[in-house]
């Protein structure tokens, strides 16, 4: 019985459905962000500022070039959220707070940190090949051979379908800490504006909540991206055991401040990426209840 409530089919349906509307959302919101911050990270002095990357972007490449690799990521996006959302909202079935059923009791504002940790290991398995194509094309300056299909095409001739999965080591050490902020602050949130904003709609709620906690999370995982960026953006590393020597690196010739380059690109991308991001899941579960599958 324990294990029908916690993966049962309407379930598990229903968290993949939402989590698939908050990806596109966004995908399309937050690419050109990561685009402006990914050029920053792996070549910082050709592009030494949010507004001249931005600008430099825009006159040499186009407009479009913001959303290079858009394709891929928000088919890894999908992937990654239904495999997030999915084993978060599962971990929730089968740990339940019981806060839910009782609104006498203040909810454990821990369990969510940790489960979003364990979240976070696990959707990195699935979102590691989308995030090595997109960090290889959107590195590509110009249009030659700058489409997500074509740097694909050359990671298997190269190095085969091993290519996919580089910087394995990276994605995790990326990823844990970063859903563990994300999902802990998304539930603190949405507490405390409930707590202290009573009068607050629900919607704005989830907007807010999903906003600020896409900053926070970025903001703890910042100094693991950056590596992680330079690891999957590179043609020469490994599956494992490319990342700590690039940190190392990173952190000795340029200074331990280093692995907070684009920071700022990243935490602007954050807000309103996130923000629709939990808007799209708390509304695609709503709608899913009540047209889909009540």
């Amino acid at each position: 019985m324990a294990e029908q409530s916690v993966l049962n089919r309407r379930d598990v349906t229903r968290d993949i459905f939402s989590a698939s509307i908050g990806s596109v959302a966004c995908c399309y919101t937050g690419q050109p962000f990561d685009t402006v911050k990914v050029r920053m990270q792996t070549n910082p002095s050709a592009f030494p500022s949010v507004g001249f990357t931005s600008t430099s972007i825009i006159k040499n490449e186009g407009a479009a070039a913001l959303w290079k690799g858009a394709v891929p990521t928000a088919m890894g996006m999908v992937a990654e959220n239904a495999m997030a959302f999915g084993v978060n909202e599962a971990l929730k079935r089968a740990f339940p707070d019981e806060a839910k059923t009782d609104p006498t009791k203040r909810p454990d504002l821990l369990k969510p940190f940790l489960m979003g940790a364990i979240t976070g290991c696990c959707s990195a398995t699935v979102l590691l090949p989308s995030e090595v194509v997109k960090a290889k094309t959107q590195v590509v300056i110009g249009n030659a051979e700058a489409s997500s299909a074509d740097v694909y095409k050359k990671m298997i001739k190269r190095q085969g379908l091993r290519s996919l999965f580089i910087g394995f080591d990276a994605q995790i050490m990326r990823d844990a800490p970063f859903y563990a902020f994300f999902f802990g602050t998304y539930e603190l949130n949405c507490y405390l504006f409930r707590t202290f904003v009573p009068s607050m709609p629900e919607e704005l709620n989830y907007f807010l909540s999903g906003g600020f906690a896409g900053m926070l999370g970025w903001a703890a995982a910042m100094p693991f991206d950056v590596p992680k960026t330079n690891v999957q953006a590179s043609w020469d590393s490994r599956v494992v055991g490319s990342y700590f020597p690039e940190l190392i690196r990173i952190a000795k010739e340029r200074g331990p401040l280093a692995l907070y380059t684009g920071l700022i690109p990243t935490i602007a991308r954050a807000f309103p990426a996130n923000a629709a991001l939990f808007l799209g899941v708390e509304m695609g579960k709503k709608f899913f209840d009540k047209f889909l599958w009540a």
